[in-house]
């Protein structure tokens, strides 16, 4: 039988769906290669000068990539190709930067690499004295992280030698058990990143970016990174609601005591050796002043450490905050490294590469994720809203898709074809949200939901109590649900990857009869939301995940089904 892969020009790879080593070839392309589409038959995958050193930070040759590519590709690989493939990773590594007294000296292993960079106006402006024969340069200290992303921009990654500034140490250690008794001990598989992103050494470890599905323990790294540093840390992550569960997992994982623990965010304003703080609070502006009046956190201690969750979030004056704090160890956590914006290059520069990457299958396989299964529903818009649809403007339009109000009544006919199943209606408008919450008659949370209603809420849905949750954006990331087992989408983001791959990652988590999770995304038909439904789809069928697609027709018929 003929072999997967076909080979088109501009880096970009076409894989053959339909065929039987398909799953196989997908994992291997995953580690160099981005998926761009995936239409039924042929996925379309393009290498990057990003992905391609990700690929040689986790240790990839370009050996190795163009094996893979030869191996199952159709045809011959073209001579350029491979060129181009060893041509970019090899830059990868050639450019460092280490301590020279009071400077910093960045020194090149290539001539044809130094000539390069020393032609970059960019680049050269962060240079007090080249001294070109031993091709190098000196720099100061705090131009570090603005370096990085000059050189990166200008097509060669630094290698960072110049180690971490002495911080407030802090001792922390593991529990033998949680504070329930039960006994805690890391999978092999957060061990393991722990250490690919530690490396035991103060110059080549102690930044990086640990990749994870959502439901996998990714706190629980972070934690265990905080006990292999032992410095006071900072946590930065989406909101409130993360801030409480990272300060509660770290009681009840670590022997740290909560006033050592500060929670940084909405009326708290706590700063102590280990200390939780929100985007949002950072990125906080006093209209009298214009200045991020919050920013200055970064630099109240002497961080050791610290943590991005859901580093791909990034915000841009948090960028700039980094690019400062080059002397502490970083550890970014992410589901997926997609940005939406196309600013992977500066989480790479200023956070670090990956340093690891689990598929998201391959825990299913071993009973750590729920199966899912991924399903797109075709849903009519009513002849006043397709008129409606046809004459409004690109903006207008995808509110009109998105609200479309037949997805009301797929949606409650969904949740009664899995009836007993704790279920979640996760969506983008407020006005849509709240019909649906009416007609079910479920309680809603939402950006204007006060904390300690949130926080009743969810643990109902814990408890049982409540067997639907309707909820807006704000549960798309650090809500631990761990029973939810059927999500239904009514409406995203435009065509976001990423929020797409966080919505599924809130039935993940394994269940307690052993059984199956649903994830239901509601796209009206005809519309724009087809092709956002395409791209949003991307990360997760990258990961493993085939969609299938019915009608609201078909919902129904089920529908009768289960009710016999």
């Amino acid at each position: 039988m003929s072999k997967p892969l076909m080979i088109q020009a501009g880096q970009t790879l076409l894989a053959d769906a339909r065929h039987p080593a398909y799953a196989q070839i997908r994992d291997k392309l995953g580690v160099f290669a981005e998926l761009v589409r995936s239409p039924k038959d042929w996925h379309t995958y393009r290498m990057t000068a990003i992905s391609l050193w990700h690929a040689a930070a986790l240790g990839h040759t370009p050996e190795h990539i163009v094996e893979v590519l030869t191996s199952n590709s159709r045809y011959p690989v073209p001579i350029q190709l491979q060129q181009e493939i060893y041509a970019v990773m090899r830059r990868y590594g050639q450019i460092h930067l280490a301590s020279s007294h009071d400077k910093l000296v960045l020194w090149a292993e290539d001539r044809e690499a130094w000539t390069t960079l020393s032609q970059v106006e960019e680049v050269r402006a962060y240079w007090l004295e080249e001294d070109d024969k031993r091709m190098r340069a000196y720099v100061l200290p705090v131009n570090r992280g603005l370096l990085k992303q000059a050189c990166m921009r200008a097509g060669y990654p630094i290698e960072d030698q110049v180690g971490y500034r002495d911080s407030e140490r802090l001792e922390i250690q593991l529990r033998k058990s949680t504070l329930n008794g039960v006994a805690l001990q890391l999978r092999d598989y957060q061990r393991h990143a722990v250490d690919r992103y530690y490396r035991e050494g103060a110059v080549h470890g102690g930044s990086g970016i640990v990749v994870m599905p959502c439901g996998a323990g990714k706190t629980l790294v972070g934690i265990g990174a905080m006990v292999k540093c032992q410095c006071a840390t900072l946590i930065l992550t989406t909101n409130t609601t993360s801030v409480k569960q990272w300060k509660k997992e770290i009681v009840d994982k670590t022997d740290l005591s909560p006033d050592s623990i500060g929670e940084y965010a909405g009326k708290q304003k706590q700063e102590r050796p280990v200390t939780i703080a929100t985007y949002h609070m950072l990125t906080y502006k006093c209209k009298e002043k214009h200045a991020f009046v919050h920013m200055k956190l970064f630099q109240q201690r002497k961080w050791g450490l610290i943590i991005y969750d859901e580093v791909h979030l990034l915000p841009a004056p948090v960028f700039r905050a980094t690019a400062e704090l080059q002397a502490a160890r970083r550890l970014g956590l992410t589901a997926t490294l997609v940005r939406e914006d196309g600013r992977e290059e500066d989480v790479f520069s200023l956070v670090g590469p990956k340093t690891f990457d689990l598929p998201w299958r391959s825990l299913e396989a071993r009973g750590y994720l729920a199966e899912v299964q991924c399903t797109e529903v075709r849903v009519g818009l009513s002849e006043q809203d397709r008129l409606r649809y046809w004459d409004a403007g690109p903006r207008v339009k995808p509110r009109i898709a998105g609200d479309n109000v037949g997805k009301d009544e797929v949606a409650a006919a969904l949740l009664h074809c899995h009836p007993d199943k704790p279920a979640l209606i996760i969506g983008q408008y407020l006005q849509q949200l709240r019909r649906i919450a009416c007609k079910l008659n479920a309680p809603l949370i939402t950006g204007q939901t006060n904390q300690e209603e949130r926080e009743r809420l969810f643990q109902a849905f814990r408890q049982g109590q409540v067997p639907v949750l309707v909820v807006s954006k704000v549960a798309n990331f650090a809500v631990d649900l761990p029973d939810a087992a059927v999500a239904v989408q009514v409406s995203g983001s435009y065509g976001s990857r990423q929020e797409e791959a966080q919505r599924l990652g809130r039935v993940l988590r394994p269940k307690r009869n052993g059984g199956e999770a649903y994830f239901y995304s509601l796209i009206s038909a005809h519309t724009r939301e087809e092709q956002d439904a395409e791209r949003r789809r991307l990360f997760l069928t990258e990961q493993g995940y085939p969609y299938e697609k019915v009608t609201e027709f078909d919902v129904w018929k089920r529908r009768e089904e289960v009710s016999g």
